[in-house]
């Protein structure tokens, strides 16, 4: 089984690291529905502020504008599976876009307005690293749609097998 290390950058976020982990496990599990999935290796989960991935994004890709997963390749000839990086400030946006001054730039990564809660958004986001890790992209429309796809074929798969971790988000 996969070492799944997290970590844990925001102060509010209380997250379920069990499942979490059997998130990645499962996925893993069903690997062969997902262009083989994710590298072999040791996965690093991170759930940052929009600041610290903020950071992230225009140390390592040149551009200073938030956004909601970044994730990072590994190599898998060293263990190492890669980095999956996810914003707990872009989900409360997503979700309660009231409580936010903030327009959120991403919308959703299912192109409209959410429908999930706040565990169920955050999912969506490491599943969406998972599978770009797996050799999923979306930048290109058609590639933006085969990688929707997944992301939809993936949480049917969680929800069915009953892995939905819950995060919690205190002040």
């Amino acid at each position: 089984m996969r070492v799944v290390t997290i970590h844990n950058g925001h102060p509010g976020l209380r997250p379920d690291r069990r499942a979490a982990a059997a998130l990645i496990h499962t996925l893993d599990t069903h690997a062969g529905k997902f262009l083989g999935g994710c590298p072999p290796g040791e996965l690093s989960l991170a759930f940052l502020t929009d600041a610290g991935l903020a950071r992230l994004h225009a140390d390592f890709l040149d551009d200073p504008g938030i956004t909601d997963v970044i994730t990072f390749a590994g190599d898998p000839a060293h263990g190492l599976a890669g980095e999956i990086c996810v914003s707990a400030d872009a989900a409360v946006r997503q979700i309660y876009p009231e409580r936010s001054r903030r327009a959120s730039p991403e919308r959703s990564r299912r192109g409209k307005a959410s429908k999930n809660n706040f565990s169920d958004e955050l999912t969506l986001y490491i599943v969406h690293g998972w599978l770009h890790l797996a050799g999923y992209d979306d930048r290109a429309p058609r590639e933006k749609r085969k990688m929707r796809s997944a992301e939809a074929r993936a949480l049917k798969l969680l929800r069915a097998t009953g892995c939905r971790p819950r995060f919690r988000l205190v002040k």
